[in-house]
């Protein structure tokens, strides 16, 4: 088998896996979980879920990678041939996940252009759903391609498939040495600016105004621990797969917790951007944050748009919000990709340019389906499922067996050895209890809110084609390419032979 490669330098790696933590949902996401949970007073359960539960999983998938040098499949297959399937879940919810994103990738893409003349005019949620979307009745009713929609990720896709196919080092590497500090600078840019808005200090202090009341509701807690985990691209073989390219005695520690501080300081950053505009839009709209301030695809499409169109210099503020989008999410949908293509290179053996064409190539078409007039009640149904069901139970599966059934001290060790500082007992106990109850408690409460509830108004028979049939058909693809024949195999006969 060939050497596998290595990242450059360590500021590549760093950049990659911020690239990767950092997306579309540190943007929109964040703010508004931070506002609805009290505020400045969520910062003190965010911080210790940070402590408690981020670095803790960051350092163990970044020390399993770079000690074993595997993707997650192959990692698993290693432990135990029989756990090899749960690689192979974690990787098949990347693949739902990178066809779905790149959709939300081609919005921004489109609202860059739409920025140059604030094309979508005054009623800006009219616009969205109607005429860019052209949403139809409902799920099934796919209505035509969105061609402007199916234009912008096709160019996507290509972007992706570029850094991927030129590899770790030429690809991905130099990608994201370009992306994320663009990201970042893009982003202060646009702070300093918006901070002189009437009204901009007023969002800021109404988002950062602790509610100290809610300290004690153990949902705030749950929803602290949720963002950790949803931003942090752990639990579903992103962050093994770029450790294994580590060269043997790259510091773990050190490069888990920048990687979580510098993810977690973009999402303040974020929140700060978000909410001085909502804060300006407020006063000049005469109506209060709260009724102002929205949450998702509401808030990035429709709100911010809106808040736009009354802000100095539109062109300018609207062209650098959606680039920031179309940066962040550019970079978190190449180390999906790299995640899938790392672990069929590795099952199979396959050169890596015809990889990761196949797969982006397969990826794009089931991306069409995004793009058509029910692409918004897919994406929304398929989100939530993989979000909620299928990443979690990986992720739990992954926790429980590497910190109950193998020991953790083995693995302690190994990053102890080649990190500038250690971490103790502490770390395990750590992983060992605070982790698996989180996310066994979020599992559960996801299961049990969307059997007795439902999810969104929509249809049992649509939550239960495009929902409910994901984690099983997940599974059983799982098991499926688990027991196909590996690369590992005819080499082991080759040289038994020899």
């Amino acid at each position: 088998m060939s050497k596998r490669e290595q990242w450059g330098s360590r500021v590549g790696f760093i950049m990659a896996a911020v690239g990767s933590a950092i997306g579309l949902g540190n943007i929109w996401r964040f703010p508004y979980v931070a506002y609805e949970n009290g505020g400045g007073a969520f910062l003190i359960p965010y911080i210790f879920a940070l402590l408690t539960a981020g670095i803790p999983f960051m350092i163990l998938e970044f020390g399993m990678g770079q000690k074993y040098r595997s993707s997650a499949p192959r990692l698993f297959a290693r432990l135990n041939p029989k756990w090899e399937w749960i690689g192979w879940l974690q990787v098949m919810v990347a693949a739902v996940i990178a066809t779905y994103y790149i959709a939300v990738i081609g919005w921004t893409l489109n609202y860059v252009t739409f920025a140059f003349d604030q094309s979508w005019g005054e009623d800006t949620k009219a616009f969205f759903f109607g005429e860019f979307l052209g949403l139809t009745g409902g799920p099934t009713e796919l209505g035509g391609v969105r061609w402007p929609i199916f234009a912008a990720c096709l160019l996507a896709w290509v972007l992706t498939w570029v850094a991927c196919v030129s590899g770790v080092k030429k690809g991905i590497e130099r990608a994201n040495k370009i992306l994320i500090p663009t990201l970042f600078f893009l982003v202060l840019i646009f702070i300093a600016r918006v901070l002189t808005l009437d009204g901009a200090l007023d969002g800021v202090n109404y988002l950062f105004t602790p509610d100290f009341s809610k300290i004690l509701d153990y949902k705030v807690w749950a929803a602290a621990y949720g963002q950790i985990f949803y931003s942090l691209s752990v639990g579903f073989a992103i962050m093994v797969a770029y450790s294994s390219y580590l060269p043997a005695d790259e510091d773990v520690n050190n490069n888990a917790t920048m990687t979580v501080f510098i993810n977690c300081g973009f999402s303040l950053l974020a929140g700060v951007m978000i909410f001085s505009v909502l804060g300006n839009m407020a006063l000049e709209t005469g109506s209060s944050i709260k009724d102002v301030a929205g949450a998702g695809v509401g808030l990035a499409f429709v709100t911010i748009p809106k808040a736009i169109n009354s802000l100095p210099a539109p062109t300018f503020f609207g062209t650098l919000f959606f680039l920031c989008l179309t940066m962040a999410g550019v970079s978190s949908h190449i180390s999906i990709v790299e995640a899938c293509v790392s672990s069929l290179i590795d099952k199979f053996g396959w050169g890596r340019r015809s990889t990761v064409s196949y797969f982006c190539l397969g990826g794009f078409a089931v991306t069409v389906m995004f793009t058509t007039g029910a692409g918004l009640y897919i994406l929304d149904i398929v989100d939530h499922f993989i979000n909620s069901q299928a990443l979690l139970v990986g992720a739990f599966i992954e926790i429980i067996l590497l910190s109950w059934v193998l020991n953790l001290d083995d693995m302690r060790k190994h990053v102890n050895a080649v990190s500038d500082f250690s971490v103790d007992k502490v770390w395990k106990k750590c992983l060992k209890f605070v982790t698996v109850a989180v996310l066994g408690y979020s599992l559960l409460s996801n299961l049990h809110g969307d059997l007795t509830n439902g999810y969104g108004g929509y249809a049992s028979k649509d939550l239960l084609f495009f929902g409910w049939s994901l984690l099983p058909l997940c599974i059983v693809i799982a098991f499926w390419i688990k027991n196909q024949e590996s690369v590992e195999r005819f080499v082991r006969v080759e040289e038994g032979a020899k």
